[in-house]
């Protein structure tokens, strides 16, 4: 891809996220997501391959889609109530058709078909994009707007989400199709607090955010794309491997490693809230997701794969850990002794 284009790709997305994050009017924040929206096209298609124009043309019809829906929420609270601010919005159909709209520009659950598909026909740095950067303005959009919004609704897409993520994680051995499924499971655990503690959600986001930039930076510095590719790659960067594991299992949130924490408030938030059941139920289906994410983690560090492979061993390079991969793994990895400093934060 011409290194211009790139950069004007860049800056629009950046321009795009920072519009809508700090917009109060209706008519800006939408106009940041269509920026962000045509910026991340060409970054999606820049292979040429006709599975990158496909994921290129479903984005863009489902991202329209929700566009025309959060300009019709606006429209129609503005025309009630006279209000073109995002946190008065009062009239019930508006607050429908924006959880609807938000629900697609995520990934949600049902609306999720595209996402697993758009991230596996885009280029490992393009997917890292569409699954942190790209959802920061809508769940700002959901942040602003959480008080208006109908709370059962939100818990039902939550677990929703949180079941089907971690189900139709389960047989996938791409690795872009179980991390995205990683997503629209870890959105559910973002869903389900916003209405009750809207803080605590930003909170889940960012380490997420952390969590997911460091294993997408590994997975494209070892080049592996699939399971089978995985499991031999510990012989060409072992310390990459190590950390990949610690990270995923971070991701699985097992104690004590930083991916604990989210969902260790996130219950207790809940608990707080006399929704003991629904706590109860999101924890049991985080179950499914942390059985994929162990199965990686087991392709990650074994040494001596148990059925026979087509690829080639690979010689150990001297490659050594990228300093932003090593921060990131860190912060990753050894953040919950801060959790309280983290609530101070947040």
């Amino acid at each position: 891809m011409n290194p211009h284009a790139k950069l004007i790709c860049t800056l629009s997305l950046i321009m795009g996220s920072s519009i809508t994050i700090s917009s109060n009017h209706w008519i800006l924040a939408w106009t940041g997501l269509e920026i962000n929206t045509l910026a991340i096209i060409p970054l999606i298609s820049k292979s040429h391959h006709p599975r990158a124009i496909e994921a290129a043309i479903k984005y863009f019809l489902t991202q329209s889609t929700a566009s025309a829906l959060i300009l019709f929420s606006s429209l129609t609270n503005a025309w009630s109530t006279g209000q073109w601010d995002i946190t008065q919005l009062n009239h019930p159909t508006s607050c429908l058709l924006l959880t609807m709209a938000i629900a697609i520009k995520l990934g949600l659950v049902p609306f999720h078909f595209w996402f697993p598909e758009v991230l596996q026909g885009s280029p490992m740095i393009t997917a890292l994009l569409l699954s942190t950067l790209m959802k920061l303005p809508p769940i700002t959009l959901l942040f602003m707007s959480s008080q208006s919004l109908n709370p059962t609704l939100l818990t039902f897409l939550a677990i929703l989400s949180a079941l089907v993520g971690g189900w139709m994680g389960l047989n996938q051995t791409q690795t872009r199709k179980i991390l995205a499924f990683s997503s629209i499971s870890h959105l559910g655990w973002m869903i389900i607090i916003i209405t009750y503690n809207p803080h605590l959600t930003l909170l889940t986001f960012t380490l997420y955010t952390m969590m997911t930039t460091t294993v997408f930076l590994s997975l494209t510095q070892i080049k592996v794309l699939k399971l089978s590719t995985m499991l031999i790659s510990w012989t060409k960067t072992p310390m990459l491997n190590a950390t990949v594991m610690l990270t995923l299992l971070s991701l699985a949130g097992l104690p004590p490693l930083t991916g604990f924490m989210p969902k260790w408030l996130i219950i207790q938030e809940l608990t707080k809230q006399e929704m003991t059941p629904t706590a109860t139920i999101i924890t049991l289906l985080s179950l499914l997701s942390l059985f994929f994410y162990l199965r990686l983690a087991y392709h990650s560090t074994i040494t001596l794969p148990p059925n026979s492979s087509n690829h080639m061993k690979l010689w150990r390079t001297n490659k050594t850990l990228n300093t932003l991969t090593a921060i990131l793994s860190t912060l990753s990895t050894f953040l919950l002794p801060l959790s309280p400093l983290m609530l101070t934060m947040f």
